[in-house]
């Protein structure tokens, strides 16, 4: 894990499908943020991932995947958010991510609504069973978002500023599209942000992550 910051509301990154937690070091996101971090408005904390052990681990079963997944849900969960709530004194994190970081970040939001206060989705994919090869079992339901969340029945989840990021020309717009419709029968304030002539890469996300955290409320 990379931290940037020594204090301000915790975000915590999760990187791109397989990526590292320097990822977003390396490709100048953080870079994108540095006012805020350099203000004391922001802490970010860059995580790593273990998307090649979980889900896109094709040499072992899917029940195995997914378990594995989970198990990487309760870390981020039991280990890394208490650390940035006891380092920074504020009693919920943000969440955020790029691709399938934005699945991280979205899934985490949604099973854990009362310990996130924003979810900045970038282009994110937030259904896995392409990576679960027909397979399926309640550890996939309950990782899922476009299966549970309509049924969720969580008051928290209305207080998260949710931001549903993706461009014009993203792989990734329908999901955004019906991850928006699904919140939007649920009645949950969010913003679709669809960027006009903009496609599934750094650049745009570049220009996301700074406008979507300029509308934070840094207290609390």
């Amino acid at each position: 894990m990379l931290v940037f910051g020594d204090r301000g509301y915790p975000i915590i990154i999760f990187p791109t499908s397989m990526g590292r937690y320097y990822q977003y070091k390396d490709f100048k996101l953080m870079d994108s943020i540095s006012q805020y971090i350099d203000n004391g408005l922001v802490k970010a904390y860059c995580v790593d991932s273990i998307d090649e052990e979980s889900l896109y681990n094709k040499k072992v079963h899917p029940s195995v995947r997914v378990h594995n997944h989970t198990i990487y849900d309760h870390f981020i969960h039991d280990e890394i958010v208490p650390r940035t709530m006891h380092e920074t004194g504020h009693s919920k994190v943000a969440v955020a991510g790029c691709s399938f970081g934005g699945y991280h970040s979205a899934n985490f939001a949604f099973r854990y609504p009362e310990k996130v206060g924003y979810l900045f989705s970038m282009s994110g994919s937030f259904n896995i069973k392409p990576q679960m090869d027909t397979y399926y079992d309640n550890q996939v339901y309950f990782n899922n978002p476009p299966d549970y969340l309509p049924a969720l029945e969580n008051p928290a989840l209305y207080d998260i500023g949710i931001v549903l990021g993706v461009g014009e020309h993203d792989i990734c717009l329908q999901a955004n599209k019906q991850m928006s419709q699904i919140l939007q029968k649920k009645g949950v304030n969010h913003w679709l942000d669809v960027r006009i002539g903009a496609v599934h890469d750094w650049p745009i996300w570049r220009e996301m992550f700074p406008n979507y955290i300029s509308q934070m409320k840094f207290e609390g």
